[in-house]
C-alpha cells in the first residue's frame, strides 16, 4: 500500500497570501491553532497539523548564490540565515537547525534564485518545487499527512525581494518550514509576530511565536 503524500505550499508575508484574519490579540491556544493548522478562533482546522519527527538537529543546506547576489546581497543573506537559525534554536522548542554542506542529506534546502517574483521556479532540481509560481519568497513542503510528519522542505527566494527584508523573511520562511504554516492578519500582530501577514521586518521571534513553536515541539 502506497503512503499518501501531500505537497503543501506555504506562503509567506512576502507573498501576501495564505493567511487567516483575526480581531485583536489571541490567546496562546488560539494563536497556535491559527498558525499551525489555519484554524480561525473557535473554528476547526483547515490544514493538517504536521511537524518534523526527528531526534537530531534539522539539516539546512543553502545553495550557492548566483551572480545576481554577489556583494552586499550575499553578505546580507548569509547574516539573515545565521540570525534565523540563532533565533529558532533559542526559542526553547525541542527542535533545532544546523547548516550542512551536503545537499543530499539536507532536510531543508534554501535557494536564492536569479528569478523575479511571479516567474515559474526553475533550477532547483526538485520536482515538488520547479514549475511553481515564485513569490518574493516561497516555501514548499513535502509531508506524510496521515502520520503528521514533515519529510522535506524547500525555500526559494527571488531577486524581487528587497535586501532590507532578508532577515524577517528568512526567519518567517524557516518558521513556516517547521510546520507553522499560516500567517495571521491582525493589526495586533504587525511588528510583533514574525508570522504577521502585514509586513516582513520582524527579525526576532515574538513571545507567541516562541510559545507556538514550543507547543508544536514541546520541550523535553
Amino acid at each position: 500500500m502506497k503512503t499518501a503524500l501531500a505537497f503543501l505550499l506555504l506562503a509567506s508575508a512576502a507573498q501576501a497570501q495564505d493567511h487567516i484574519a483575526a480581531q485583536g490579540p489571541l490567546s496562546d491556544a488560539d494563536f497556535y491553532r491559527l498558525v499551525a493548522c489555519a484554524a480561525p478562533p473557535d473554528q476547526p482546522c483547515q490544514k493538517p497539523l504536521v511537524r518534523w519527527q526527528v531526534e537530531r538537529p534539522l539539516r539546512l543546506w543553502v545553495a550557492p548564490l548566483p551572480e545576481a547576489y554577489l556583494g552586499g546581497k550575499a553578505k546580507r543573506a548569509e547574516a539573515a540565515i545565521n540570525l534565523a537559525i540563532k533565533e529558532l534554536n533559542g526559542s526553547g522548542a525541542a527542535i533545532s537547525l544546523a547548516r550542512t554542506d551536503i545537499k543530499t542529506v539536507a532536510d531543508i534546502r534554501l535557494f536564492f534564485l536569479d528569478q523575479a517574483r511571479g516567474e515559474p521556479i526553475q533550477g532547483t532540481g526538485l520536482s515538488s518545487v520547479d514549475g511553481a509560481r515564485l513569490g518574493g519568497a516561497t516555501t514548499r513542503m513535502q509531508a506524510n499527512v496521515a502520520k503528521g510528519e514533515i519529510l522535506a522542505a524547500a525555500i526559494v527566494v527571488s531577486t524581487t525581494l528587497g535586501i532590507a527584508s532578508y532577515e524577517g523573511v528568512i526567519l518567517e520562511e524557516l518558521t513556516q518550514a517547521l510546520g507553522l504554516m499560516t500567517d495571521i492578519k491582525s493589526p495586533a500582530y504587525v511588528g510583533v509576530s514574525v508570522l504577521s501577514q502585514d509586513g516582513n521586518r520582524v527579525t526576532r521571534l515574538g513571545a507567541q511565536d516562541k510559545t507556538a513553536l514550543k507547543q508544536h515541539y514541546p520541550p523535553k
